[in-house]
């Protein structure tokens, strides 16, 4: 939403957790903003006469602010900080926050207050939101009797418990194997064996860390290498978060049922673009049967190439997929996706993501020297448009120990116009020049999955023009939430973006156009196992949410699922569930990223269609319509609004089958 004439410029502020370096800080902090808003809280209940949006929302809103910065700013300080006591402080922080916001969501006085409020002569934002805080508040249970609400609190505290240290047992879990010998890393990349040297007694240690476990899934030749590490990486988590995910899905029905739902499925899911775990449960079992002739297809491929191998090869193992992937994608195709690793030297995949969103966007990126970070690693960036700032991020992009071991955005200040310009972080484990023998080179995938967090930073900053929090990017159904970030991920794929800024790094030549139409054709290879391997994840969450958990072996359940969904067996002894973070944070939504990816492949339909997919007129009347937007209207009509009608299956179905033939 464009700032409006006459409305004073939102300030950049400091964040109030963020910085800070010892628990005891950390700790004071959260405990004065949190006592804030309690304090705000107290002037809105004891209010008398009408009720208004200055006297009832305004100030719940300022509550609501303050609960967000501490919640916001712990999650991000628990997953990156390097002192393991900031961390469990900052954890504490996001956890009373998040009890004072469960709080505030039964509390019956607070309810009354806002259903006595009339905004219908108010604009239709306000209108919305407090349709929406109205909504939340019945869901949450502020209708129940006192009891009740009392254990219902009681859950929501021991749900946030159990969740954070889900995350935690997994983010701590750095695993490793130890090699014998440099030939057991045989068709792995020079730049990689040249950075993974025999240390003390000869051995060489690899560890479960993303820059150094994926592209051994991809290239070692040695199948005893990948069986190993696959073991290692699937069992992160294990033993501990066996009993944690347990008591998590206990803890969650037993929720849902307080609620009068007959699970915590469907309780999920009702707020959702979905609106019921039914149909979501649908939409699971459609995109099964669009993929189902695709996957048995690719299967088979793969299969017949691993024959060459091991003659009497039947099936495939659970260590087999991406490296046979790259063998076809090699001999089939012509293309090996080492080839494309020496024009995407980490910088300047960082200066092509900024390149190409400052001219679909109209907006730059300015380092900030000497700003404050939690690691001296850490980049920081201001956004700005025609000299006036939009906002601020923080670049975390590198593996460390203890930190968040896979790859996010993390929202740190929500913007709202007039009060607060937005911040967020990027929490990545890309390949570190520092750490490189040589030049940090990134895999094509880890420059995808970089757009693809871009997309969701681009989307918290563009949309901190909102009113109330509750229109902000916070309050955006979540199964919509990766659209965004899905859409971005095009122009990585494509020849026009692409050669923009992947450059050899040591001639300074753009990637051929013939190699990366080879690699678009070489990567559909592989599409229906891809697209049926979610389609496990998204059965799975929504099996362990969709029933009673007494007595629930999670480890049978996954085994079963994956089964029924993908035809790669199941790694037995293995407890991927484990380190299935999206098991915390989306529960039984994990379906979110294929239904975001069929509307992403719809919503990026508009800008193939036009003359260049760098065209800036698209692309603002996108941002317009869609990024900045938030959640100020439902995103179904945002979507309507971009593209002139409702979304279709027929852009994901074609990008399915491209190459099926």
């Amino acid at each position: 939403m464009a700032p409006k004439k006459n409305v004073r410029a939102a300030p950049m502020k400091t964040p109030k957790l963020l910085f800070l370096d010892s628990p005891k800080a950390v700790a004071k902090a959260a405990d004065a903003e949190l006592a804030r808003a309690r304090k705000i809280l107290g002037s809105i209940l004891a209010g008398k006469g009408r009720r208004t949006v200055e006297n009832t929302l305004a100030p719940y809103d300022a509550i609501m602010m303050a609960i967000s910065e501490v919640g916001l700013q712990g999650q991000v300080l628990f997953n990156a900080h390097a002192n393991a006591a900031v961390r469990d402080a900052a954890n504490n922080a996001y956890l009373a926050a998040d009890s004072l916001q469960t709080e505030l969501s039964l509390n019956r006085g607070l309810y009354e207050a806002f259903a006595a409020l009339n905004v219908s002569r108010e604009d239709g934002e306000t209108r919305y939101a407090v349709s929406k805080i109205l909504r939340d508040f019945r869901r949450a249970g502020v209708d129940k009797d006192k009891a009740t609400r009392k254990k219902i609190k009681a859950l929501n505290d021991e749900i946030a418990e159990s969740g954070s240290t889900f995350d935690r047992i997994i983010n701590e879990d750095m695993r490793s194997i130890t090699l014998e010998d440099e030939k057991e890393l045989a068709g792995l990349p020079a730049d990689y064996v040249a950075a993974h040297r025999p240390k003390e007694g000869g051995k060489i240690t690899i560890t479960t860390a993303y820059p150094d476990a994926i592209p051994v899934f991809q290239y070692a030749a040695n199948a005893d290498v990948r069986r190993r590490l696959q073991r290692e990486f699937y069992d992160r988590g294990y033993p501990k978060n066996l009993e944690v995910l347990t008591r998590l899905l206990a803890k969650r029905h037993e929720l849902a049922r307080l609620l009068g739902y007959d699970h915590y499925a469907a309780y999920v899911t009702e707020d959702k673009m979905t609106g019921s775990a039914k149909a979501a449960a649908d939409f699971v079992e459609k995109i099964v049967r669009a993929s189902e002739g695709r996957t048995k297809r690719d299967y088979e491929t793969l299969v017949e190439r691993k024959r060459r191998d091991t003659p009497a090869a039947a099936a495939l193992e659970p260590w087999d997929p991406n490296y046979y992937l790259e063998r076809v994608r090699a001999e089939q195709y012509r293309f090996d996706s080492q080839e494309v690793r020496p024009y995407l030297e980490f910088g300047k995949v960082r200066e092509g993501i900024f390149e190409i969103t400052s001219k679909l966007f109209g907006v730059r990126y300015r380092r900030v020297r000497g700003a404050k970070v939690w690691h001296p690693s850490v980049e920081v960036y201001d956004v700005t448009e025609a000299g006036r700032r939009l906002g601020r991020f923080y670049l975390d992009l590198h593996p460390r120990e203890g930190k968040f071991s896979h790859a996010a955005m993390f929202p740190v200040l929500v913007g709202l116009r007039g009060k607060q310009l937005p911040q967020a972080a990027l929490l990545c484990n890309f390949p570190g020049p520092g750490k490189a023998a040589g030049p940090a080179l990134m895999e094509h995938t880890d420059a995808v999955t970089f757009f693809h967090e871009f997309g969701h930073l681009l989307h918290a900053i563009l949309s901190g023009q909102t009113r109330w929090i509750k229109t902000s990017m916070e309050g955006i159904e979540w199964d919509f939430v990766e659209a965004p970030s899905q859409m971005l991920e095009e122009w990585v794929r494509r020849p026009e973006g692409l050669r923009r800024f992947a450059k050899h790094h040591e001639t300074g030549e753009p990637i051929p156009k013939e190699l990366v139409e080879r690699m678009e054709r070489a990567q559909a290879v592989g599409r229906g196992l891809w697209v049926q391997r979610q389609d496990f994840f998204a059965a799975l969450s929504l099996a362990y949410y969709s029933r009673d958990p007494d007595g629930l072996d999670t480890t049978a359940v996954a085994k079963e699922l994956n089964a029924k969904y993908y035809p790669v067996p199941w790694y037995e002894g293995t407890h991927f569930q484990c380190n299935f973070g999206h098991l915390n944070g989306y529960s039984a939504a994990y379906y979110t990223y294929l239904w975001s990816l069929v509307i992403a492949k719809d919503l990026f339909s508009r800008f193939a269609k036009a003359k260049s997919i760098l065209e800036p007129a698209t692309a603002r009347r996108y941002r317009k319509e869609v990024l900045e937007a938030a959640s100020v209207r439902p995103a179904a009509e945002m979507v309507r609004r971009f593209l002139g009608r409702r979304t279709t299956f027929d852009a994901f179905r074609a990008w399915l089958d491209e190459g099926a033939g």
